[in-house]
C-alpha cells in the first residue's frame, strides 16, 4: 500500500533530491510546499500519510507549521528534516509532537526507513536525541501556570530564542546590540527559572508564546 508523502522545503534541489531517493519505493510524493504556511495549507488539502518538514524556511517557520498542523490534524505523522543539529529545534519538535528529527546528511536508507516507520504509527526519536532534551522537557517550572513578568523586549527576545536563533541573529533581527541580547537572555533564564536556552524555548512553546 502506497504511503502518501508531502515534502515541505524551501529549496527546490532538496525537494527534487527527495523525489529521486523515493523513486521505486512505495512512498508516493503527492505534493510539495516551499514554506511553512504552504505546508499547513497543503496538509489540510491533501491529507498526506506523512509530512517531511524543513525547519528554517523563507516562507514561514517549520516549527510553527508543525504546531499548527498538529492542532488541526493531531494524528498526522510529521518528520522534521533539517540542516541544523540544534537542541532547541529538537526540544521544540518533541514538545510539539513531531514523530522524529532527521538531519539532511542522514543516509538515504535511514530517511526511507523513517518515513515507513512513522507512517506505521511509530516515532523515530533516538535515545541520544531524547536524552539531550529530557532535562528541558521535564523541568517542573515549565509546566506550571506561574505568570512570569517579562518585559516587552524580553518577550521579543524569548520568541526569537525559541525559534532557535543565536544571540547574534537575535541582535540583527531586533536591531539591538549583541551585549544587550546576552543581558536579556540572562534575565529571561532567571525569571523563568531555567538553566539554559533549550529549557526556556520549551517553556515558551508551552506558554503559547511561539
Amino acid at each position: 500500500m502506497a504511503i502518501r508523502l508531502l515534502i515541505a522545503d524551501d529549496h527546490e534541489v532538496v525537494r527534487t533530491g527527495l523525489r529521486s531517493i523515493l523513486e521505486g519505493t512505495e512512498i508516493e510524493v503527492i505534493g510539495e510546499a516551499s514554506g511553512g504556511d504552504d505546508a499547513v495549507q497543503k496538509t489540510m488539502e491533501l491529507a498526506p500519510d506523512v509530512v517531511v518538514l524543513d525547519i528554517r524556511m523563507a516562507g514561514g517557520d517549520g516549527l510553527n507549521a508543525l504546531g499548527r498542523i498538529k492542532l488541526e490534524k493531531p494524528d498526522t505523522p510529521i518528520l522534521m528534516f533539517s540542516t541544523y543539529d540544534n537542541p532547541t529545534y529538537v526540544a521544540r519538535s518533541v514538545a510539539l509532537g513531531a514523530s522524529g528529527y532527521l538531519l539532511k546528511n542522514a543516509r538515504c536508507e535511514r530517511l526511507v526507513d523513517a518515513i515507513r516507520r512513522v507512517a506505521g504509527g511509530e516515532n523515530v526519536w533516538t535515545r541520544e536525541e531524547l536524552r539531550r532534551v529530557t532535562g528541558a522537557l521535564a523541568t517542573p517550572r515549565l509546566s506550571s501556570d506561574i505568570e512570569v513578568p517579562l518585559t516587552q523586549r524580553e518577550s521579543e527576545v524569548l520568541r526569537q530564542l525559541a525559534l532557535g536563533l543565536t544571540n547574534k541573529e537575535i541582535a540583527m533581527a531586533l536591531s539591538i546590540s549583541y551585549e544587550t541580547v546576552k543581558e536579556h537572555v540572562q534575565h529571561i533564564l532567571r525569571k523563568v527559572g531555567v538553566s539554559d536556552r533549550t529549557q526556556a524555548a520549551v517553556w515558551a512553546v508551552r506558554k503559547g508564546l511561539v
